[in-house]
């Protein structure tokens, strides 16, 4: 059942047409992400579809009933509003009993002998018994604690960071369970822990999901459908990020053979012409009209990517960064305790931990834009770095976008040697010609990123350090930066809560565990989770003490488990079954590449592709983990 629909729904700002009739619903409890690249629209489809903007064209229709919230890449709260007021603002019935449910429960814990409170607590529980609402309080006291409000709920908002704040807002929307969450960036400024949380607590939801998020592990496993905004036009795709991948693909591949007919026709019509061959003149005026039809057709192949084609990095000496016996406190904070780190010129190192553990000051002394309390920081002579800061510290909103990259340089060398103008590396990071001349404040914030990033590889760096990078960058950019990062001739340190990222580019890890300690993990985060998961489990497994007394146990057999006859069987099985899934979802990607119009056919079919991709990943891990068993025990 639809519940929230656009139909022909189009928006310009200025002389630029962000999208132009785009017609899309979205079911009761359906998921949908959308993505696209930076200025494409996708935070104007959101505002549009939640309410808060009007298009300039075309109908927003909403299930009579139903409820909307809307959460902003940068929510607009009252400052003086309490972190309780904010969270428990909803108008529903349910959060309002909640929200004086906890009242209650706040001051009786203050005064427990107050008998008026407790005469209205006593009136208060049949209400929630009818309500069921019991359960909806336990969720709101895990959404509190899981988002870090827990023990900042009586303070102020104005005193808490931008982050928090947003926090704040997105336990609002979640605690007022409405029929449609439209989230915008719900994984920036959030720490990976957090993002895991709610990744699992918005797959369970029953509210339906319009969001958009750079989180690609978040698109697997969160959304349904994707909707991708190219170049003013909305293309479906069922499935989640993987299943938009392979559909895009296979879109592309269609629109370059379209393509190619297209110009073979062309050529062939203005052969025709010009040989100006004898016919009738209705049909000569019939070829005419098909050329200027094939014309003004426009490609389907996919819009621009940036191209990060500025020159490798500069020779870089052994000595990148030592940090010897480095720590910092403020105030009574210990955010880095006797940490030593050397970095080596070929470095890909990550670095996660939670909100305001410490993070980006480690990035800040290493740039030496910070001092140290003890200890040193030395840099080799060699090294030139750049280092791409959260805020965008050096981007002037006031320039023109064009004098933001002159003022770097009139010409940048790219890779291959040869010159380019600052126009032309504005067009190759997605600034067409009109763009360069705008004021850098009219940039989405994503294009500001895109720019800033520019002007930082502009100087052939050899040291990167790179402060949440993913935040505001869409899918597009991120990759490409993650291609140039796996070419770069230096040493790369990047903050960051994006665990693809992180899995891509990360070749150890620096985890803050709190208190000023830093433990060192290798690999990505795939493999840091699982060093964790080892951890917690060692530490909760401890055996049983025997009592002196007690028999000796009888010793262990030596070498490793052999496989018992069933595994051997289910191994074999396995085997075949692997190849038959691996079919048939190909042949379902091929089913669902062929159908155009009918979505409840297309619903059907994405279904059993995420069905049997579940299937194929299970017989898999099962497959690994006998196939490692059979190879141990020879």
């Amino acid at each position: 059942m639809t519940i929230l629909s656009l139909e022909s729904v189009s928006k310009q700002y200025g002389e630029n047409p962000l999208f132009t009739d785009v017609t899309f619903g979205i079911e009761r409890g359906e998921h949908v992400g959308v993505i696209g690249v930076n200025g494409s629209g996708k935070t104007t489809l959101l505002r549009i579809a939640a309410g808060v903007e009007d298009p300039d064209s075309g109908r927003v229709t909403r299930m009579s009933g139903i409820r909307v919230a809307y959460l902003p890449q940068n929510p607009n709260l009252d400052p003086d509003m309490s972190v309780f007021d904010a969270v428990f603002a909803g108008e529903s019935p349910m959060t309002q009993l909640l929200r004086e449910y906890e009242q209650i429960s706040a001051a009786l814990a203050r005064t427990p002998d107050d008998s008026a409170l407790l005469d209205r607590l006593n009136e208060l529980a049949p209400h929630m018994d009818a309500r069921n609402a019991w359960e909806a309080e336990t969720a709101a006291r895990t959404i509190l604690s899981q988002l870090g409000l827990a023990n900042d709920i009586d303070k102020r908002l104005g005193a808490l960071s931008g982050g928090q704040r947003r926090r704040a807002a997105m336990a609002q929307a979640l605690i007022e369970q409405p029929d449609v969450i439209v989230l915008d960036e719900p994984t920036n400024h959030i720490d990976t822990d957090t993002i895991a949380w709610l990744e699992g607590y918005l797959a369970r939801m029953n509210s339906a999901l319009f969001l958009v998020t750079h989180d690609r592990y978040f698109l697997d496993r969160v959304v349904s459908r994707m909707i991708e905004l190219d170049r003013g036009r909305v293309f479906t795709y069922a499935g989640n990020y993987a299943g938009f991948l392979e559909q895009k693909a296979a879109r592309e591949e269609r629109a370059v053979a379209a393509e190619e007919a297209r110009q073979n026709l062309l050529r062939k019509e203005l052969a025709w012409l010009r040989r100006g061959a004898r016919a009738r003149t209705t049909k000569q005026k019939a070829h005419v009209q098909r050329v200027h039809d094939l014309m003004e057709q426009r490609s389907d192949a996919s819009q621009g990517t940036v191209d990060i084609d500025v020159a490798g990095a500069r020779r870089i000496g052994k000595r990148v960064i030592e940090l010897r016996h480095v720590s910092k406190r403020y105030a009574d904070r210990t955010l880095i305790d006797d940490f030593s780190l050397e970095v080596s010129a070929a470095d890909r190192i990550g670095i996660i931990g939670p909100n305001s553990s410490g993070k980006s000051t480690l990035l800040n002394i290493i740039a030496g834009s910070v001092a140290t309390d003890s200890g040193a920081a030395v840099r080799g002579e060699t090294v030139h770095l750049a280092y791409y800061d959260q805020e965008s510290a050096a981007l002037d909103e006031s320039q023109r976008v064009i004098d933001y990259i002159r003022d770097a340089a009139e010409q940048v060398r790219g890779a291959d040697g040869a010159l380019a103008s600052a126009a032309q590396m504005l067009e190759r990071f997605l600034f067409p010609s009109k763009a360069q001349w705008m004021p850098i404040a009219k940039l989405s914030g994503g294009e500001r990123r895109r720019l800033y990033l520019l002007r930082k590889l502009m100087f052939a760096p050899n040291l990167l350090l790179l402060d949440e990078p993913t935040n505001d960058l869409d899918i597009q950019t991120l990759t490409v930066l993650e291609d140039y990062i796996d070419s770069f001739k230096g040493a790369v340190i990047a903050v960051s809560h994006d665990r693809y990222f992180l899995d891509r580019v990360a070749q150890r890890l620096l985890a803050f565990t709190g208190d000023g300690q830093i433990r060192e993990y290798p690999g990505g985060y795939s493999l840091y989770e699982e060093f964790r998961a080892r951890e917690a489990a060692a530490a909760t497994s401890e055996p049983p003490r025997r009592a002196r007394t007690e028999a000796p146990a009888r010793p262990r057999r030596e070498g490793p488990r052999r496989l018992s006859a069933n595994e051997r069987r289910e191994l074999k099985t396995l085997e075949a079954r692997i190849p038959e899934l691996e079919a048939r979802q190909a042949a379902l990607s091929e089913q669902l590449n062929g159908v155009d119009d009918d979505y409840q056919a297309y619903q059907r079919l994405a279904d059993d592709i995420a069905q049997v991709a579940a299937d194929l990943e299970a017989a898999m891990e099962r497959w690994v983990e006998l196939a490692e068993l059979a190879e141990q025990s020879g």
